[in-house]
C-alpha cells in the first residue's frame, strides 16, 4: 500500500515558463524539482517546484489543448494561498519580482494577517500569515459581526 496518494499538485499554464520559474524561485523560495521540454513542440510540458513542502507543477500553455494561461484567459481561473511565517516580507518579496498587489496585506478580523497579489503570470495568490488562533465559533461569530457593522461580503 503507497501511503503517500492520493496526491493533488496543481499545474499553473504560463506563457512564459522561464520568467514564471525565476519568479517562483526568487519571490517565494521555490526549488526546480525536474523540468522537461518537448523539442518537436518547442515547450515546457512540466517543471515541478517545491515551496517547503508543498509541491506544484507549470506548463506552457499549449491552445490546441486549451492549456491556457491567465494572460489568455484574461484573468485568474483560481485563487491560490500560501501560508507563511511573514506575510509582509513574503509580498514585498514577490513585489520586487514583480507580482502585483490587488488587495492590500493587513490584519483580518479572522486571525490572518493576508492580501491578495496577481503574480507575473498573471496568477492570483493570497499571501497569509496567522495571527490568531481562534475556534471555528469566534470565527463565526466575527463573520456574523462583520456582516452587521459593514454590509460587505466577508470573502
Amino acid at each position: 500500500m503507497n501511503d503517500s496518494l492520493p496526491r493533488l499538485t496543481p499545474r499553473l499554464f504560463v506563457r512564459d515558463p522561464a520568467r514564471a520559474i525565476a519568479f517562483y524561485r526568487d519571490a517565494l523560495g521555490a526549488e526546480v524539482v525536474e523540468r522537461f521540454e518537448d523539442p518537436a513542440i518547442g515547450k515546457v510540458v512540466h517543471a515541478a517546484l517545491r515551496v517547503g513542502p508543498v509541491l506544484f507543477s507549470l506548463a506552457q500553455e499549449h491552445e490546441e489543448y486549451r492549456s491556457l494561461s491567465p494572460e489568455t484567459i484574461g484573468d485568474s481561473p483560481v485563487l491560490l494561498q500560501i501560508e507563511v511565517e511573514d506575510a509582509d516580507a513574503t509580498g514585498d518579496a514577490m513585489v520586487r519580482h514583480g507580482a502585483e498587489v490587488v488587495i492590500p496585506i493587513d490584519d483580518r478580523f479572522y486571525g490572518k494577517r493576508e492580501g491578495r497579489l496577481r503574480d507575473p503570470a498573471g496568477h492570483l495568490w493570497i499571501v497569509s500569515q496567522t495571527i490568531e488562533k481562534l475556534s471555528d465559533e469566534e470565527i463565526r461569530r466575527r463573520i456574523a459581526s462583520f456582516h452587521d457593522q459593514s454590509g460587505k461580503t466577508a470573502t
